[in-house]
């Protein structure tokens, strides 16, 4: 069990693309920093199949392989990675206490890169069959529905793409969507329309996930019409949107209505030394170039503010 007092520069919470770079940033300018993540290093990024637009990379990149550069980048410069889930920010005074289960750190700066989680459909089946064909990450069990037929549920730029990675693998698949139209990008659009073997259900909802052992059948619903009709499927893919990763914070910093964290221009949350960046930020764009855009601010914009602390502290008085 490792030292729960210890004493930090900067603790980042989240170990995504925003977080492994604030981490690389801090690192690099000689800050004692510690990154904590509860889960798999590189977050939604590192299980994405293909990136195709990250600058730098020609051909494109795995998100696997771009999240273990990073991580090795970071780690080259001195950060420190464990894995630990967050359970409790405590940010009042001028150090702050990030509590997990195997302890409490104490931080001068904290910065929150907890990111997003895929947003659930809520509908009946669809806890008793996670795991057993239903899903939120192509990239991670596409290759067990080989010949098999799927539903993707979505329609934005998520569902267009991993339903695209998907047709790899599978016989056919539904791509249920509850407008009209798609509002993924053009690109992702036209290589969609132009796959033989997606079927588009249009102003379709879910609403039931069916089987026995596995899943076995999905019943959906025409907005329009109201009638109900059954599509035998052997997997469903869930892209309806995601949900901050805030839950920890209860109160600790200002969030919107949806729970992401409200920042101002310099990343800065409701509360002084603690910072925010990245999918748990509340912006416009997620993506893992503004993710990294954000993570660097936030480890500049830290490294100010302790700057700033240090020369407040310096006339004598101890803080």
């Amino acid at each position: 069990m490792h030292m729960s007092s210890k004493t930090w520069d900067v603790v980042i919470i989240g170990g995504g693309p925003a977080g492994l770079t604030a981490g690389l940033y801090t690192s690099r300018a000689c800050l004692r920093t510690l990154l904590l993540e509860k889960g798999a290093i590189g977050g939604q990024a590192a299980t994405t199949d293909w990136v195709e637009n990250y600058p730098g990379f020609v051909e494109g990149v795995s998100g696997f392989d771009l999240m273990l550069r990073f991580q090795q980048q970071a780690e080259r410069f001195g950060l420190e990675i464990r894995q630990e889930e967050v359970l409790g920010l405590e940010a009042e005074d001028s150090w702050k206490q990030v509590r997990t289960a195997e302890g409490v750190y104490s931080a001068r700066a904290v910065i929150i890169a907890s990111g997003a989680s895929p947003r659930r459909l809520g509908v009946p089946g669809e806890d008793t069959f996670y795991g057993r064909g239903v899903s939120y990450c192509a990239t991670c069990d596409g290759a067990f529905f080989r010949d098999k037929t799927v539903a993707v549920v979505g329609g934005g730029n998520a569902a267009v793409e991993e339903a695209i990675f998907l047709t790899r693998y599978v016989s056919q698949l539904y791509l249920i969507h509850r407008r009209d139209r798609l509002r993924a990008t053009g690109i992702a659009q036209e290589r969609a329309f132009r796959n033989p073997k997606i079927k588009f259900c249009w102003n379709s909802a879910v609403e039931e996930i069916r089987g026995k052992d596995q899943v076995e059948k999905i019943c959906i619903r025409d907005l329009k019409t109201r009638q109900v009709r059954e599509l035998a499927v052997d997997g469903v893919f869930v892209y309806v949107g995601v949900d901050p990763n805030t839950a920890f914070l209860r109160s600790a910093v200002r969030q919107n209505n949806e729970g992401y964290i409200i920042t101002d221009s310099m990343l800065q949350t409701s509360v002084p030394g603690v910072f925010a960046a990245g999918d748990v930020r509340d912006k416009d764009f997620r993506q893992i170039a503004t993710a990294v855009g954000d993570g660097a601010l936030a480890a500049l914009y830290a490294e100010r503010y302790l700057a700033s602390q240090i020369e407040k502290a310096e006339p004598g008085s101890r803080t």
